[in-house]
């Protein structure tokens, strides 16, 4: 007979804005502690108890995956983020009850004083294994609580404390230049300065032959492209891969991308990035192609007639 039992799942919610090191803790600690198969991390689109974000649902969510999804066993989805809109728990939970047993749902010991409040919440006291992942010496009320287990971490500053003081102490390193951006006020970067972001990327892990296109006047797909020399077929791999991570760290992510031996492209929306071996890029010639077109529109430029 064919088992078709489902993985058994925690649930692991929030805004993440940002996540810092106690939310790695909790998910580190999860995985050591609870009988589950994987543990999902569902960042808010807009928590229902808020009204708004200091990072928009897509940068939240690169920061999570980022942080997570090099972890064994923890998936970052984006369920709630598709959503569009302020998605309350109950819901989330009987949407990942179609492919998983949602055993866990794992919630910060301050969530305690409204968690009664939440919707549907005898439904999910009924359905679901409460984790309190304790902070600190919080008074733990638990008597409305069915079933519920603690989590202790050491997490001494939360995401609210770290965007009033913006302490960025308990940040990762991978995500900290994006939120320090993004505390600053200063997250948009310039086109130019996410350029030079690329080259200086690709430089470092030692890509050759780089070139940056302007092509914000030509009639073309994009304003910029790259084009970067690598060593070899598995270099080209190496580079684009390191690429796309740091990228994401910045809150910067490839909208479409498709990658062979011989070379690799990224779309940025309005900047495209190629990475080929040297005979590909030799035998293609592209940045003759490009050249040509900014010539063509400096021509223009110089006699409309």
């Amino acid at each position: 007979m064919v088992n078709h039992q489902k993985p058994t799942i925690a649930l692991f919610g929030g805004s993440f804005d940002p996540p810092h090191i106690g939310h790695q803790l909790i998910v580190e600690k999860a995985i050591e502690n609870l009988q589950i198969d994987q543990l999902l991390v569902v960042p808010a689109y807009l928590n229902p108890f808020k009204t708004s974000t200091l990072a928009d649902a897509h940068t939240r969510f690169l920061w999570c995956q980022t942080l997570f999804d090099h972890m064994a066993r923890v998936k970052v989805d984006d369920y709630e983020i598709k959503e569009g809109k302020s998605t309350v728990t109950s819901q989330s939970v009987k949407h990942f009850n179609q492919a998983y047993d949602v055993k866990y749902l794992i919630i910060g010991s301050d969530n305690l004083s409204s968690v009664t409040k939440w919707h549907a919440f005898e439904w999910l006291n009924e359905t679901i294994t409460w984790v309190i992942a304790t902070r600190g010496n919080h008074h733990l009320d638990t008597d409305e609580l069915r079933k519920w287990q603690l989590l202790p971490i050491e997490a001494p500053m939360s995401s609210t404390q770290i965007r009033e003081t913006k302490n960025l102490q308990f940040i990762d390193e991978k995500i900290k230049r994006s939120v320090k951006h993004i505390l600053e006020g200063q997250h948009h970067m310039t086109i130019d300065e996410r350029i030079t972001s690329i080259v200086n990327l690709l430089d470092d892990k030692k890509a050759e032959e780089i070139e940056v296109f302007n092509l914000e006047d030509a009639d073309y797909i994009a304003k910029r492209v790259v084009i970067a020399n690598s060593l070899n077929g598995k270099h080209t791999i190496a580079l684009f891969e390191h690429l796309k991570k740091e990228l994401r760290a910045q809150g910067d992510s490839f909208l479409a991308s498709d990658t062979s031996d011989e070379w690799a492209v990224g779309d940025l929306g309005d900047i495209l990035v190629h990475i080929m071996i040297p005979e590909y890029r030799q035998r293609y010639s592209l940045e003759t192609f490009l050249s040509e077109l900014v010539e063509n529109q400096k021509n223009k430029d110089i006699d409309p007639a």
